[in-house]
């Protein structure tokens, strides 16, 4: 017998995995515990001094992307390649052995086993045991052993590699977070309302990242409990590319909007002093919204008028009325108050304008590109294969063997499963009960 490796016994060992798994669950569970990507002043102020160096030589305020931890993640790598390249070949082989060639011996010997005696021949036994099994969804085969036939029937052959599922659905999640690290980016924006941005800073170094496109928050909208806290927010954003509109969606809190592969999480947002106001012409239904600062006055264009709001009242940061000054070219100015988020109708000599107000808001967003996500979700969903067909689906196999002698012809049934036994024996037990009435 050839002898191994050492070096390849070290990493094909399960041993190494088992210690591998124990090391990233254990640092996974630091990166959970220590806060990731704060300032060194701020560890050495949560922590101490000494410690906030130590954690500088560990890179533990950026763990994850730390050489020792991603060399865990390589080591495990390389132990599930190396574990997989010694042990499937052997695997492969069990899935596509002869087993019509076993040794009648040893089928006599199995632990489950089943045997009866009929008066039919060797070959019509051999045919009805097969239309039997057939028709409980195993395909049997037949070889001439010297005095005897045996019959070969198996189920699940393949569910032996779920172990290999599994090692081969680590790898392609691995592949994923590669992709998604060396293409991919996570950034913040805040972006007030009526503006529009085509950069974004990425998380962690502040970097600018240029989209490619225009992204506008045409509107922002808070409600709030009584007490004054924050009951849900959202977000209306416009998506142009080329001075196009190619999408508009309101997006909330687990609904984003994803574009090009870019997707816009509402994450936050930020109340202003400023006003937004939006004066309408009934007449000709001619709209201008218009950014509104405390106690100026803002030109309306398309109005010939002016507008400003001269007070307001507030439940700690949060407008919650404002009054709004408004003259047109006809008449004194009038003077009204306005609740933030509704709107009046103001009678002017000859016209009839709506006005709605609101505090005006940025909109806090996370900006996230990940062209390994899919990957990463295949992934996913192989490992989820690979854990059902390895804990819950076996190999089982009979074998039928067929001894014609004087009085008759001896029928021996026998089966194994590498998995669940106990399952396997009540199979077994009603199996050859059904055949042997199939045959009387």
């Amino acid at each position: 017998m050839k002898k191994k490796n050492p070096l390849f016994s070290f990493f094909s060992s399960v041993k190494l995995a088992l210690f591998t798994l124990f090391l990233l669950a254990v640092t996974s569970i630091i990166g959970t515990v220590i806060p990731q990507k704060e300032s060194m002043s701020w560890y050495a102020q949560n922590y101490s001094e000494t410690t906030a160096r130590i954690f500088q030589v560990l890179s533990i305020p950026d763990m994850y992307n730390s050489w020792w931890f991603l060399g865990l993640l390589g080591l495990l790598a390389s132990n599930l390649i190396i574990c997989s390249i010694d042990r499937f070949p052997g695997v492969w082989r069990q899935i596509n052995a002869d087993n019509l060639a076993t040794d009648p011996k040893r089928i006599q010997k199995m632990r489950l086993s089943a045997s009866w005696t009929s008066n039919k021949a060797e070959e019509t036994l051999a045919t009805e045991l097969s239309d039997s099994l057939s028709s409980k969804g195993w395909k049997a085969f037949q070889r001439k052993r010297d005095d005897t036939l045996l019959l070969f029937a198996q189920k699940g052959a393949m569910t032996r590699t779920g172990v290999y599922i599994v090692h081969a659905s680590i790898l392609v999640i691995f592949l994923g977070a590669i992709i998604g690290e060396l293409y991919g980016f996570k950034g913040s924006i805040m972006l007030p309302e009526t503006q529009a941005t085509n950069t974004i800073f990425q998380t962690g170094t502040g970097k600018s990242i240029d989209l490619g496109f225009t992204v506008r928050c045409d509107r922002f909208d808070i409600e709030f409990y009584d007490s004054g806290m924050p009951k849900a927010y959202k977000s209306v954003l416009t998506v142009s590319e080329d001075n196009k509109v190619t999408v508009k969606k309101e997006i909330v809190v687990n609904d984003p909007l994803t574009y090009r592969g870019i997707t816009f999480y509402q994450s936050s947002y930020q109340g202003y002093e400023d006003f937004l106001l939006t004066v309408t012409n009934q007449e000709n239904n001619e709209t201008q919204t218009v950014p509104m600062p405390f106690q100026q006055q803002q030109e309306l264009s398309k109005h010939n008028a002016r507008i400003g709001i001269i007070n307001a009242e507030a439940m700690g940061q949060t407008i919650t009325r404002m009054k709004v000054w408004f003259k047109d070219d006809q008449g004194p100015a009038s003077t009204f108050w306005l609740k933030a988020g509704d709107q009046v109708t103001v009678e002017r000599p000859g016209k009839k304008y709506t006005i709605a107000g609101k505090q005006m808001y940025a909109t806090g967003l996370q900006i996230a590109k990940d062209p390994g996500v899919w990957i990463v979700y295949l992934g996913c969903g192989l490992m989820i294969l690979g854990l059902f067909v390895a804990f819950f689906m076996s190999h089982k196999r009979i074998w039928i063997l067929l001894t014609q002698e004087d009085n008759g012809t001896t029928v021996l049934v026998s089966g194994s499963a590498n998995k669940n036994k106990v399952g396997f024996e009540r199979i077994f037990t009603s199996l050859s009960s059904d055949l042997e009435t199939d045959t009387k």
